[in-house]
């Protein structure tokens, strides 16, 4: 079985030459590869000159994320393909137990490892943390990170978990699994991508796991700061579709009617919070929403009549702001059990 481990770049130079060769000394098992997004800093020359050993995949544009990933993942011959975030600190051992994972049963499409914070080691990394889970209202979370609260790693969480969601930062899948459900949806661009891709195999009775034995350090927002208008746009606007293409009819109207108001709220609280241009982003989200809605109508309609699990994994029955900031539930382990 052949491993890749596809690391997509745009104008990273500086994190490559941080970052790359631990990913390569640690990781003899797999093919290295690097999906240059267009970059205009001289990374692909970079790669040409001095890690030969990569194998480089140059763009001639900014494809996003998510469609960078596409595009990559079909260059590459492989049965397993780990998306790697370039500025990921590796550690060794941390690529054998992903495979094992994938490999121990038909029905795992994917894994990750447990993430922790390269600028500080103690705690856990916002973007997937011990493994990533959803509200009945769309609203994503972690073992280790609630909202915007992160905790420390005491090993709490330690055990392997399935889970609804894997971290893009680090996300190792099956191939044929991964091109079957349709991939990244490359009109999301960034951010949400993965959970969206996850959902649609959670819910086709594929199951995910975060596995703690492996361990890598994420920086996190080395593209976007996370107080990025850019960013709360992509969010807002992104998780909307992500819930119209996937949300059985008995809930998705009633969920777009709360987060409609939510969002709105969550819109007027950055104003208040002296950040207008992050709420002008998320009224335009709401906006380019609806206006691009009808382009996913016939996903939504193949995403559920190829859905064959009505209770997904890792999906919490409620409103995680109703846990946080009414009954003061600001630690995964404080949540009631579900």
């Amino acid at each position: 079985m052949k491993t890749a481990v596809i690391i997509l770049n745009y104008n990273g130079i500086e994190l490559l030459k941080q970052f790359l060769p631990g990913v390569i000394q640690y990781s003899a098992e797999a093919e290295i590869v690097v999906a240059d997004n267009g970059s205009k800093d001289g990374s692909a020359q970079w790669l040409l000159d001095e890690m030969p050993q990569v194998t480089l995949l140059p763009f001639n544009e900014n494809y996003g994320f998510a469609e960078g990933y596409n595009r990559a993942i079909d260059a590459v011959t492989a049965d397993y393909v780990v998306l790697l975030n370039s500025d990921v600190e590796v550690t060794q051992g941390w690529l054998q137990p992903l495979i094992a994972c994938l490999q121990s049963s038909d029905k795992i499409a994917a894994c990750m490892p447990k993430i922790r914070s390269q600028r500080n080691k103690e705690l856990f990394e916002y973007a997937g943390a011990a493994g990533g889970y959803i509200d009945s209202y769309g609203y994503p979370f972690c073992r280790g990170r609630i909202l915007e609260h992160v905790e420390e790693d005491h090993g709490q969480y330690d055990s392997a978990k399935a889970v609804f969601w894997s971290t893009g930062a680090a996300l190792c899948i099956k191939k044929t699994l991964y091109q079957q459900v349709g991939g990244l949806d490359g009109k999301f661009f960034a951010h949400m991508e993965e959970i969206d891709l996850c959902w649609r195999l959670n819910a086709r009775g594929f199951d995910q796991y975060c596995i703690p034995e492996s361990v890598v350090y994420h920086i996190g927002g080395a593209t976007l700061e996370s107080e990025h208008p850019r960013k709360t746009y992509l969010n807002f606007r992104n998780n909307a579709i992500m819930l119209y293409k996937n949300m059985p009819n008995s809930y998705l109207y009633w969920v777009s009617f709360v987060r409609f108001w939510l969002d709105l709220m969550a819109a007027l609280h950055l104003l208040i919070q002296g950040k207008p241009k992050n709420a002008i982003q998320v009224v335009k989200a709401r906006c380019d929403y609806w206006r691009m809605k009808k382009e996913f109508k016939k996903q939504r309609k193949e995403n559920l009549r190829l859905s064959v699990r009505k209770n997904l994994s890792g999906m919490y029955p409620g409103l995680l702001l109703w846990q946080v900031y009414v009954k003061q539930a600001k630690l995964f382990s404080k949540l009631p059990k579900f």
